[in-house]
């Protein structure tokens, strides 16, 4: 259970990745800022709490949901993995920052991804590689709910659930919106706690903003013996910054010069 003065700074911590998120878009002219914002949080919490990077036997994190590469470049930023210059090369030729993960220029990655649907896969794979070798550490997958369409998605729960994978949890980050549009209206994944306990899985739903349900989530998904977990993660898409909120439009593009000052001025910054 998280003390009061720990929620605060971890609040405090998302606020600053918030800033480095708008920063990355805005002066690397590309991006996607709506999805890199509602899952900061979770983000936040996982590489604060959950996972040390420094420790060669830690748990994995696979961002399925690529595209949400500056919410991990900030948290790595903060844990000085990418120096405050380099965040400034987002998207630029030869930078180590891509548009999506690349594990060959940044080894604290756990996967390269990008193409949606995939990640779960591979998180399967590494979680049942953990499981033969007696490993008794996690692998952790970020999926956005636009991922959740595509079909390879349900062939790797179908295949999770199969194998008893209770080191596997996966976090859908829940924003209800896509590049498309609302995500239940191009397919609809209403009840999908339903939808995945029929597949063999724990589902577990939060407010994917408060750090006590993100905390409570991940202690729960540490019970579960013999099926994987999915957290599905209830966000909102921009969060943090009201005119990105709720708006697909933020699903992909960069902001003007008043666009980022009143993006910073709303952060507090």
């Amino acid at each position: 259970m998280l003390e009061l003065t720990e929620i605060r700074r971890l609040k405090y911590l998302a606020t600053l990745n918030r800033k480095k998120i708008i920063d990355m878009i805005y002066y690397g002219n590309s991006g996607h800022p709506g999805g890199s914002l509602s899952i900061i949080d979770i983000l936040t919490y996982i590489y604060e709490k959950v996972v040390d990077l420094n420790s060669p036997d830690k748990d994995r994190v696979i961002l399925s949901k690529g595209h949400a590469t500056p919410a991990i470049y900030a948290v790595f930023n903060h844990l000085g993995y990418i120096s405050d210059d380099e965040l400034y090369t987002f998207r630029k030729i030869n930078s180590r920052l891509q548009g999506h993960p690349v594990t060959s220029t940044i080894s604290e990655l756990d996967a390269t991804t990008g193409l949606l649907g995939q990640g779960l896969s591979i998180g399967v794979g590494m979680a049942l590689g953990k499981k033969l070798n007696n490993d008794i550490h996690r692998v952790y997958v970020i999926l956005g709910d636009g991922e959740m369409h595509e079909g390879q998605v349900w062939e790797a729960l179908m295949e999770g659930s199969h194998y008893k994978l209770d080191n596997l949890i996966a976090i859908i980050d829940y924003n209800k919106l896509s590049s498309l549009g609302n995500v239940n209206e191009v397919m609809n994944l209403s009840s999908l706690d339903k939808k995945l306990e029929s597949f063999g899985w724990n589902a577990i739903e939060i407010d994917g903003h408060s750090f006590k349900e993100i905390a409570g989530a991940f202690d729960k998904a540490k019970q579960v013996f013999n099926k994987p977990t999915a957290i599905i993660a209830h966000t909102i898409k921009g969060k943090g910054i009201s005119f990105m909120e709720n708006n697909p439009l933020w699903h992909s593009r960069s902001l003007s010069d008043k666009e980022y000052k009143d993006a910073i001025t709303e952060l507090g910054f």
